[in-house]
């Protein structure tokens, strides 16, 4: 089973472990039956990185999808440690022909997972989309492209600024 991610970057650290254990408890019930799991994800803080760590405990692979080459240097230096470590772990990383990140490389990436997914996990607060590239966008998108989308925002899940 191939399942894409989508979610909000900056969640309260207090909500972090109720985020964590949502995500596994939807990809247990989808990935049942022993299917083998493949997480799709641009690997962005939040999560994204939340979704891939709980797809490596659960024995799937990670597959990454890169908006842009200077992806990396966007993100805040003490964010990079763990971009870096579970970039190390990924089995397939897809670097997008963008030299730089913003709102139309994450549409493309966001484009090439849904692409090729199965279904999408969104951690998502419901909020109305602020624009193309963001998780209500993706969640639009993947709705109207016939992708199963399962919202997963626990009781507690807060974002931040």
């Amino acid at each position: 089973m191939r399942v894409g991610v989508t979610g909000h970057s900056k969640l309260m650290p207090d909500c972090v472990d109720a985020v964590r254990e949502a995500i596994r408890a939807a990809l247990e019930a989808e990935a049942a039956g022993g299917s083998s799991l493949v997480g799709v994800t641009c690997l962005a803080p939040g999560a994204d990185q939340l979704f891939a760590r709980v797809v490596l405990e659960l024995g799937g692979r990670v597959e990454v999808v890169l908006p842009a080459m200077d992806y990396r240097d966007k993100l805040k230096p003490e964010k990079r440690a763990a971009y870096d470590e579970l970039l190390a772990r990924a089995h397939v990383v897809s670097v997008l022909p963008n030299e730089l990140s913003g709102r139309h490389a994450y549409v493309m990436a966001n484009e090439r997972m849904l692409a090729s997914v199965e279904l999408l996990i969104a951690v998502w607060d419901g909020e109305p989309p602020d624009g193309r590239g963001g998780t209500a966008d993706v969640v639009e998108t993947a709705r109207a492209s016939g992708v199963p989308v399962v919202v997963v925002w626990p009781e507690g899940a807060r974002r931040g600024q």
